[in-house]
């Protein structure tokens, strides 16, 4: 089950540094607005908000990371799984892209139930 779980960390965090190369350096270019289906004026004119949000997707991958070398791991994966599941149920909310649920919170959730049944 250990191997699984940590499976799972380790797919979120990707995830979350994937979201924050896109978000910090890749926002207006083509790979990120297609991705984010921006338009390029658009996309320019919230690059410093993106890679804010960047930022802090990074922030979610390096505590993942994190837990994967700490003794009490689950604990900490538990926090940082919770903090990605509410990001993607807020952003799935405020933005009404279901798929950003889908995306993000599913493998979190999957985690945090992983670790509640082990």
């Amino acid at each position: 089950m250990d191997i699984l779980i940590v499976f799972v960390i380790i797919l979120v965090a990707l995830e979350h540094l994937y979201f924050m190369i896109l978000e910090m350096f890749y926002w207006d270019k083509p790979k990120g607005l297609k991705v984010f289906g921006m338009k390029l004026e658009d996309a320019k004119v919230s690059k410093t908000l993106a890679k804010n949000q960047g930022l802090y997707n990074g922030f979610l991958a390096a505590g993942l990371v994190w837990a994967l070398f700490n003794n009490n791991f689950k604990e900490i994966a538990f926090f940082f799984l919770i903090c990605v599941t509410i990001a993607g149920i807020y952003g799935a909310y405020t933005t009404g892209k279901i798929k950003l649920f889908l995306v993000q919170s599913i493998p979190a959730i999957i985690g945090i139930i992983l670790i509640l049944i082990k």
